[in-house]
């Protein structure tokens, strides 16, 4: 299924994409299920959101390609190099990105992302799929000369609008599959990796964060970026692409 947010007549509702309808949900499927309305909506009517707004937190996972480890000068690290983001740096798709005034140098990193369904805790990587409600398309967006100077990522990573989610969560997503991942800008290809090529498989991931934080219904982990990331301007239309989960476009802008 694909589970889509979106506002309609100035309200905010879930859906499963039918072809180019949604099939309206009664609430949250996080947390009410998949019970519909009986109503049916043209996607041409609604306004895409983020699919989920994690109530919690967003994980990410850094240098999980060695090709881009290789880029940022250095080996991929033996474990999942974990950071946070906040809430408050998601948006959906369509919406801009916003590049700081702090920031000299505002790059885009097309991901993976990863949906918590359920409370998570100490799981191992064989049961981790357990715990997954489904997967999205992620745009990690960094003020790369931040990263460089402050010497830790909280905020290069963390401004607002800073994590664009979409357009949907895919809860049949095969994570042991060679799904391509492609970061256009303005239609010029940046990136194009696997994610077979992840040195820490989303399984391994889920069960290393688990033994350091809770997961929550609706945290998010963002798998990873492969090799190729680079900055963009304003106006910049900028492109994240995974195989079976569709595209996720924003267009950037100067605060």
């Amino acid at each position: 299924m694909r589970i889509v947010r979106y506002s309609r007549a100035e309200s905010i509702r879930y859906g499963i994409i039918d072809e180019k309808e949604v099939v309206e949900l009664a609430g949250d499927p996080l947390f009410s299920g998949f019970d519909t309305t009986g109503e049916r909506v043209p996607l041409a009517e609604i306004t895409l959101l983020a699919p989920s707004i994690p109530r919690s937190k967003v994980i990410g996972v850094g240098k999980n390609y060695r090709d881009h480890a290789a880029e940022m000068g250095g080996e991929a690290p033996a474990e999942p190099l974990l950071f946070l983001k906040p809430n408050t740096s998601v948006i959906g798709p369509n919406d801009a990105v916003v590049r700081p005034t702090q920031s000299a140098r505002t790059d885009y990193e097309g991901e993976l992302a990863v949906v918590i369904g359920r409370v998570a805790k100490n799981v191992s990587a064989d049961q981790a799929l357990d715990y997954v409600f489904g997967y999205t398309i992620a745009n990690d967006v960094t003020a790369r000369d931040l990263q460089s100077s402050d010497g830790q990522w909280a905020r290069a990573k963390g401004f607002d609008i800073f994590c664009p989610l979409g357009p949907a969560i895919e809860t049949d997503f095969d994570v042991d599959g060679d799904a391509r991942i492609v970061t256009r800008v303005n239609g010029e290809v940046r990136q194009d990796g696997r994610i077979s090529d992840m040195v820490h498989s989303v399984r391994e991931i889920i069960a290393y964060v688990s033994a350091a934080f809770t997961l929550l219904p609706g945290d998010v982990i963002l798998t990873g970026t492969p090799a190729g990331i680079g900055s963009f301007e304003a106006g910049d239309v900028i492109e994240v692409e995974i195989t079976g989960l569709g595209i996720l476009r924003n267009t950037a802008r100067n605060a």
